[in-house]
Formats: structure tokens, C-alpha cells, sequence
């Protein structure tokens, strides 16, 4: 069992110079204030990588506001994306680290941009997004002094999520790296010019420290409802986020406990590839969403008496209850939208990690160069 938890905002934090951008007016007397954060991104497909992201930068600061782009802009800069813009704000809102979002922000970050929302600096992971002609949409915060950066979570990106699909195959529910599957992804990352270390897929690995950064939850209290619901939740979705969220919506002081079934399990009664997601990133995907209190790893398939006596539930019979969310989609209606622009996804990702590659190059040349203007400067 993960205990989870609803995270607020914590405590504004000490800070003696009030008048760094972002600031609220404050006294002498009392130099606390709030650390707002900026991050922004496309959030397609929205995944534990791009939790992991806000949940380190809302450790940098009090206040997380997230900028989510529209399906135009997306279109113009990488491709056409997988979820509306509609399905995408509600999704990046659902992450428990949010506490703001700001539907239609700009794709390139600029400081007018921090300054509307009175944000002290933007965050964004250790990879380079680019515009669609191949600029770092963070040069002018970075040049400012008002960008920080935070690691990629490596093991999970849109592209690998993407050729799992595709692939069909089970190799995603193991640690052991089929060659088979490996060449399959790397040709639908690669461009012609080489690998990109940010488009390319990599090995995802389960650790205890991931799961106690995600969960940091709190035991159910006297006067909670515990309310138990299970299932594959792979690709968690929108579908998910709606049920989970009428599910919260059933009692005033909710408990949600998810049951996640296992691989095998799931594969049983799902079959073809699923789940597209394995356990272990099932787990950190149900733990982001903020309606959720503790997760169950390997549920039973049947909610038997033994698990009701676990969470300490009444024996009465009758405590079943349908929910109905008021969205039908489904992982294979993901699926199917990504089969059916199956082209467009494979184009789209080898122009942006044709544009990456071109960067690195130019990275490498200027890197060259300095070295060799290094012994001259110290001939002279």
C-alpha cells in the first residue's frame, strides 16, 4: 500500500530582499513571502516524467503556475498532439503539485510572460525545447537569470509511450530490454542524422526513493470516508481523472484508495500488449493525481472480504456503488487515435529530433572553438 495524500500550498518561506520580482508588498516586520514558480509545456499524453517535473519545481517555491499551450501552437512548433487542449488543461490541473494553470500560454517562455503572473523564475527539465525554427524557447529567462532546471525522468517520454503502442508487443512489462523492441523504438525516434539523448527512449527503473516522493501521504483520519476503487488505469488518462474526481466528489471528507492490478492480470483480461504501462509506472501515474489518497499495488481482480477487513470497512453487504463520469474514453480510444495519425506521430518526432541533433552539432562546434582560442589567448 502507498499512502498518498492532497498536497497544498506550504509554507511561504523566509526571504529578506522583498522587492525580487514576484514579491507581494510586506513590512519590515514580516519578510515572509511566497515563492512563485512558472513552469509551461505542451503536457500531451501527460505522464509520471512530466509529474516528476512539477513536483521537483514545486519544491523550489511555494506556488506552482502552470502554462499548458493550445493544439495550434503545438501544431505550428512539434506536430499535431495526441489529446485536445481541453483534455490536456484538465489533466496538468489533476497533478497535485498544480495550484494554478494558465490555459493558452505562449511557447516561447518570456520574461512579460513571469511578470503577468508574478512568477520569480521559470522551471523546465534538463532537455532543450526548440520553436519550430530550431530556437530554445528558454533563451530570454535563461539570459535574465530566471530559469531553473530540474532532472528528466528517464525511462518515460510521449515517443516511447507512442512505439509501445505501436509495436504491440510485451517487452514494456519487463526490465529485461528486448533487442526487438529496442530497434522498433529506435527507429521510430530517429531521424536521419543520429540519436537525440532527449528524443531517444530509455530503461525505466522502479526505486523506493520514487514512490516515498510521490506518495508523502497521510493515514485516513476519524470522519473519512474510505472509498475503494480498482482497476488497469494504464495511460492515465482523462477518463480516469473524471471518474476519480466524481469518485472524490462522493463524501465530504473522501479517502480514495486505488487498487492497481498487476501486468499479468491486466494482461488476462485485457489482452493484445496491455497494459501500456507497467506496474511500477501505473503506480507513480495514479499517485500524481490529487483526488487520491493511497494506491494498492497488485490489487486482487475480485473485492473480496479480506480486503474490505484490510482497510477496516463495515461487513455490511450493499456498500457497492457505480459511478458514472461523464466520459467514455477509453486507453484503446488513445490507441486508435494513434494508430489511425500513426504517420504524422513518426514524422513528428523525426523533425524534432532532427532539430535537436542540429543543436547539439552547433553546441559541439562553438565548444571546439573556445577550446582552440584557449591556447592562443594564453600564447600571447
Amino acid at each position: 500500500m502507498i499512502r498518498n495524500g492532497h498536497h497544498a500550498t506550504s509554507e511561504p518561506r523566509e526571504e529578506a530582499d522583498c522587492t525580487k520580482p514576484g514579491s507581494s508588498a510586506c513590512s519590515p516586520e514580516k519578510r515572509k513571502r511566497v515563492v512563485r514558480l512558472w513552469c509551461d509545456g505542451c503536457y500531451d499524453m501527460v505522464h509520471y516524467g512530466h509529474s516528476n517535473q512539477l513536483r521537483q519545481a514545486k519544491a523550489m517555491g511555494d506556488y506552482l503556475i502552470v502554462g499548458v499551450h493550445t493544439d495550434a501552437e503545438i501544431s505550428k512548433h512539434k506536430g499535431p498532439p495526441v489529446f485536445t487542449q481541453e483534455e490536456r488543461y484538465k489533466m496538468v490541473r489533476a497533478i497535485k503539485w498544480v495550484d494554478e494553470i494558465v490555459e493558452g500560454a505562449p511557447y516561447v517562455t518570456t520574461l512579460e510572460t513571469l511578470d503577468k503572473y508574478n512568477c520569480d523564475f521559470c522551471v523546465h527539465g534538463d532537455d532543450i525545447t526548440l520553436t519550430v525554427d530550431g530556437k530554445d524557447t528558454y533563451e530570454e529567462v535563461k539570459r535574465a537569470g530566471r530559469y531553473r532546471e530540474c532532472k528528466r525522468t528517464q525511462g518515460v517520454s510521449t515517443t516511447d509511450l507512442v512505439g509501445r503502442m505501436l509495436l504491440m508487443t510485451k517487452a514494456h512489462h519487463s526490465n529485461i530490454v528486448s533487442l526487438h523492441y529496442q530497434q522498433h523504438t529506435d527507429n521510430f525516434g530517429k531521424g536521419p542524422k543520429g540519436h537525440s539523448p532527449w528524443t531517444g527512449v530509455s530503461q525505466f527503473l522502479q526505486t523506493s526513493q520514487k514512490i516515498i516522493q510521490f506518495a508523502s501521504g497521510k493515514e485516513p483520519q476519524p470522519g473519512d470516508t474510505i472509498i475503494y476503487v480498482a482497476g488497469a488505469f494504464d495511460l492515465f488518462h482523462i477518463g480516469h481523472v473524471d471518474f476519480l474526481e466524481m469518485v472524490y466528489k462522493q463524501a465530504e471528507r473522501p479517502y480514495v484508495i486505488v487498487g492497481l492490478h498487476f501486468d499479468q492480470e491486466v494482461n488476462r483480461y485485457k489482452g493484445k500488449n496491455y497494459p501500456i504501462m507497467n506496474i511500477h509506472e501505473r503506480t507513480l501515474s495514479v499517485l500524481a493525481c490529487r483526488y487520491v489518497s493511497e494506491v494498492v499495488i497488485g490489487a486482487p481482480y475480485a473485492v473480496g472480504k479480506d480486503l474490505l477487513d484490510h482497510f477496516k470497512e463495515p461487513k455490511k453487504r450493499g456498500i457497492f456503488r457505480a459511478i458514472d463520469s461523464g466520459n467514455n474514453l477509453t486507453t484503446d480510444d488513445i490507441v486508435q487515435r494513434i494508430i489511425e495519425n500513426r504517420l504524422q506521430f513518426e514524422a513528428r518526432n523525426q523533425k524534432k529530433e532532427a532539430k535537436e541533433m542540429a543543436v547539439i552539432e552547433a553546441m559541439k562546434k562553438r565548444e571546439h572553438k573556445q577550446q582552440g582560442e584557449a591556447p592562443a589567448q594564453t600564447a600571447h
